[in-house]
Parts: structure tokens; sequence; C-alpha cells
């Protein structure tokens, strides 16, 4: 295999902090810091089906973004000693996008799909017999002179991403053999993947300032080594280039990220909840036009945080700020 795998992104910009991203990327189930869980099921996995000579069952990852589902399929793709293309739901567009990605593919290689929820429908159905018996059925001309093609496709490995697994149709779901949940990380492994990140960049860190960037990165990783690179920016121009607690709390705060991690944005939310609504119960439609966000934004964005804190709870009547967020914003709790 090539020391770097073939990697195909339709759709996705080329950028410099692009590059940088992929940089601090870990290429090994080692270097793959977090996730504990997760990780000593695929080790076990990808033995198994190394030795039996054989491709990975499909694989679908589910969490919230910024966690490493990408990563993991690269990491995947690396364990296995195979190629991997990289994709989305929303790019594939018409089953011709699906069929030329599928026949594309050599033997036991890796095909990502991020937002695998967002699959067009009529694509999602051509997958099945893809996924389940190595066949692509495909459907030339219409009405009576139509003709239907199977072509056979290699052995290969589908994994999946998503941020909402309960999107994702019955028939769908139910074909991927194997099926994860990424947590939100603790402040210890993202110290270590801060540390680490900090190493590859040549960003001189001291411990304190490590644990504060931890404990306001709203517990992912790639907000993690944002933070980071922004804190750098604030060391070399207001001190000698190394990121110490002093640095790092000054920096964060013009951030406008506060000791949780949390953002202006987060901090809205909350208001519009205590002080708009007064405490009661909000719609997410409601507070998504109140805020000016997509509705999907803060159920994949800032809820997962927010309800892993105990800052706001979902009710089946909606939103509402629990007493920690009153708590935290200064605000005294009538009820």
């Amino acid at each position: 295999m090539e020391e770097d795998n073939k990697i195909t992104n339709p759709g996705l910009e080329n950028n410099y902090e692009g590059k940088q991203e992929n940089i601090l990327r870990p290429k090994k189930l080692d270097e793959y810091f977090g996730q504990t869980k997760v990780k000593e099921n695929m080790k076990v996995y990808i033995e198994a089906a190394k030795k039996r000579g054989e491709p990975l069952d499909h694989v679908l990852l589910y969490g919230p973004p910024g966690l490493g589902k990408t990563t993991l399929a690269n990491i995947i793709s690396n364990e296995m000693n195979s190629n991997i293309k990289i994709t989305s739901g929303p790019a594939i567009e018409k089953a011709g996008d699906l069929a030329a990605l599928l026949t594309s593919l050599s033997q036991f290689d890796v095909l990502f799909i991020d937002e695998i929820h967002r699959l067009n429908k009529n694509v999602e159905e051509i997958l099945y017999p893809a996924l389940e018996d190595y066949n692509l059925d495909i459907i030339i001309g219409k009405g009576p002179t139509a003709k239907s093609i199977r072509i056979n496709l290699p052995k290969f490995t589908l994994i999946g991403a998503t941020t909402k697994a309960g999107s994702l149709t019955t028939p769908l779901r139910d074909r991927f053999g194997i099926v994860e949940r990424l947590e939100l990380y603790s402040i210890e492994d993202l110290s270590i993947i801060i540390k680490r990140s900090a190493s590859i960049l040549n960003i001189k860190i001291d411990e304190e300032a490590t644990v504060e960037i931890a404990r306001r990165s709203r517990g992912t990783p790639r907000i993690a080594n944002r933070l980071l690179k922004r804190v750098r920016d604030y060391a070399s121009v207001l001190g000698n280039g190394e990121i110490t607690l002093e640095i790092a709390k000054v920096s964060l705060n013009k951030l406008d990220i506060d000791d949780m991690g949390l953002d202006a944005v987060d901090k809205k939310i909350l208001d519009i909840l205590i002080n708009k609504y007064h405490g009661k119960a909000v719609g997410i439609d409601a507070l998504a036009t109140t805020l000016g966000e997509e509705v999907s934004t803060i159920e994949d964005v800032y809820e997962p945080y927010l309800i892993q804190i105990g800052f706001i709870s979902r009710t089946t009547r909606g939103r509402m700020a629990l007493p920690a967020a009153y708590k935290h914003l200064g605000i005294k709790d009538n009820k």
C-alpha cells in the first residue's frame, strides 16, 4: 500500500486550513485518543476481518459533529491496508453518481459517505443490493425499451457517518453490520489531543494552558484544534509565541468563549429560554426563528453539549433551561 491513501473529495475545497486539519489527523488506531470502547471494538473487528481475508463489515458511525468520524474512517482504511474514497450524501444527487463511485472501487476498498442520512431516496434503494450482494442494478432507457443491467462489484466496505442516526431509514440502518456511537471527549483525552497537535504544529504550550483549552473545547477535538490555532495567534502577537495559562485565558476570553466552553450563540440560546420565554418550554422551531439559525444547526451543533452539561433539557413541550444554566449566567431561578 502507498504511504498515503488515495482520497477523493467531491465538493470539498482543498484549502490551507483543510490541509492543516489533515496533518493533525491520526493515521492508526494506536494514535487515536479517546472513544476507548469504539477503538477497542474496531481493533477486534478489523483483526478478525483480516484473519478471514474478508472485507470489514459495513460500518455506521454516529454522534455530534467534530468527534472524529471522518478520521476514524481513514484509520479503518489504513488498518485494512486499503484505499478510501470520500464523499457526502448531498453530493450523490443521481443514481449515476453512486454507480460511478461504486464501479471505481477495488477489492476491499472503503467508501466513506458523510451525512449519509441525506442520501436521495432513489439513490439509497440502488445502494441496498450493493451492500448485501455486491451487485449494482442499473436501468438503461425508459418505457418498453428499458433494460436492466446487473454489474458485479468488488467486495468493499461502506462507512456511513451521521449526526442524526434516527433520520436513517430502517432498511439502510439494518444493512450496517457494525454500528458505533461516538461520545463527547473528556478533558483528559482532549488534553492529550491538544499536546499531540501542538507537537505537530511546533507550538510551545504548558500543562495548565493545555487543560484550559481542553476545558473550553465542548468535548470536541475539532474545536480543541481550532482553539489551539487561534490561541497560538494571540501568543505570537501578545507574547513570545509560547502558550501559557495567562495567554490562553486572555485569548479565549477575547474569542468570547467562557469557562464552560459556551460561545455567544450558546449564551444567546440560554438567554432566549430564560428571559424572552420566562423559563417556559420552547418549541425548536420557535427557538430557531428567534435565534435566527436553522433547526438542524441548533440540534446538531449547540444542543448536544448544552444537554450533556445539564444546561437545557428536551421535553415533549419543547426546550427548557435547567437550574445549572441559571446559576452559570448568574440569574435567579424564580421557579
